[in-house]
């Protein structure tokens, strides 16, 4: 149970911050915002709440940003997909460089594919290729990443966050 409150506490903390930065983080690229800081806190959530703790969280900050006009639809694939792979392949190795590689991969790869294909046609009017959101989408989740892996080890060093502690249900 205690445990259960933590990882909640830490998913309420991230997600106010999330919002809090969004507006000095967010960069324009074409009709995308991007954000680095939320993929710094998908990974930061996939390690300490867990897989579906992040990707609710990642759907909580898209659907609060688009609701404040600091995000647009691309941010709930940009997100949700990133938030998703890290939680997983953090479960599956414990290692928090493949929260961070599992980030990418869903952000910088899967999302293009899934905002042009799907966000941008079905809900944007505009028929857009992958390479319009590739190079942002990576950008942004391989900075947050990274942010997120360095500040992960040094927090582990530091014994702040033990390594029993950020282990996921």
């Amino acid at each position: 149970m205690k445990n259960e409150v933590k990882k909640t506490a830490y998913v309420i903390i991230f997600m106010a911050l999330a919002l809090v930065l969004a507006p000095f983080t967010s960069i324009p690229a074409g009709i995308a915002k991007i954000n680095p800081t939320q993929h710094f806190i998908n990974v930061f959530l996939a390690v300490l709440a867990g897989t579906w703790r992040s990707v609710g969280a990642a759907a909580g900050v898209s659907l609060i940003r688009n609701a404040l006009g600091v995000g647009t639809l691309l941010a709930f694939p940009g997100s949700m997909i990133g938030a998703c792979l890290s939680g997983l392949a953090y479960r599956m190795t414990r290692k928090t460089w493949m929260a961070a590689a599992g980030e990418v991969m869903g952000t910088g790869f899967i999302a293009p594919v899934a905002g042009s294909l799907i966000i941008a046609p079905g809900f944007m009017g505009r028929e857009l290729g992958i390479l319009t959101f590739l190079p942002g989408f990576l950008l942004s989740s391989a900075a947050g990443s990274f942010l997120a892996l360095v500040l992960l080890k040094a927090l582990e060093k530091a014994r702040v966050f033990p390594s029993e502690s950020v282990v996921p249900s």
